[in-house]
């Protein structure tokens, strides 16, 4: 089984990289999100690994060296740090987070490295809200409708009631946000965004 050690020690900001394999163990995790940079833009992203003290992103548009950036990210929460590595396909972020927040990460980032080894299930998002209005139009492939409820929503997916059986992979537009549906569940499915959806939509009660 794979532990994280969490430690508290700051962390130099220019050797984030070099310091983070030291003190914490890093983890190939690939996990949805948006980042905000310190212009207040958003954007999509995903994980490539990660520890309490840091997380490697892939992501279209790279911000600068030193600049804070704040994280959504799926399973973790809320987050946020500054840019230490620029990469081609991303950059790297060092995390300003306090000892009980890292000791948080580590749990989490210990359960996401054993899922699969452990035969695990799949686990629900970090955050999942209620939305304020609950009903909600969707649109299958082919141009048909129908009215639906969803009794959940994360930032990458919804858990949708519903009376219709659409294919696993199958393409959904719930509301007028894009999603295929990944599985089923009595009284409905659940769906996957083909994007994270924004934190200031998700964190504002979701208008899909």
């Amino acid at each position: 089984m794979i532990t994280v050690a969490a430690h508290t020690a700051p962390l130099a900001s220019r050797a984030m990289l070099a310091s983070d394999s030291r003190r914490h163990q890093r983890v190939s995790v690939a996990l949805l999100g948006r980042y905000m940079l310190s212009d207040r833009r958003e954007f999509p992203c995903q994980t490539v690994d990660m520890s309490p003290g840091g997380v490697r992103l892939t992501c279209a548009v790279l911000g600068e060296l030193g600049e804070r950036v704040v994280l959504y990210l799926e399973q973790i929460g809320r987050i946020e740090g500054a840019i230490v590595r620029l990469m081609p396909t991303g950059f790297a972020v060092q995390l300003n987070a306090t000892p009980r927040k890292r000791d948080k990460i580590a749990s989490q980032l210990t359960w996401l490295a054993n899922r699969d080894s452990l035969g695990l299930p799949e686990g629900r998002s970090y955050e999942r809200l209620v939305p304020v209005q609950a009903g909600i139009g969707l649109r299958f492939e082919g141009g048909r409708t129908a009215f639906a409820r969803i009794i959940d929503f994360s930032m990458s997916g919804a858990a949708i009631a519903s009376g219709a059986r659409p294919e696993i992979g199958a393409a959904i537009t719930v509301g007028s946000t894009p999603a295929r549906v990944v599985r089923y569940f009595e009284g409905g499915f659940g769906v996957q965004f083909l994007l994270p959806i924004s934190a200031d939509r998700f964190h504002d009660g979701l208008v899909l």
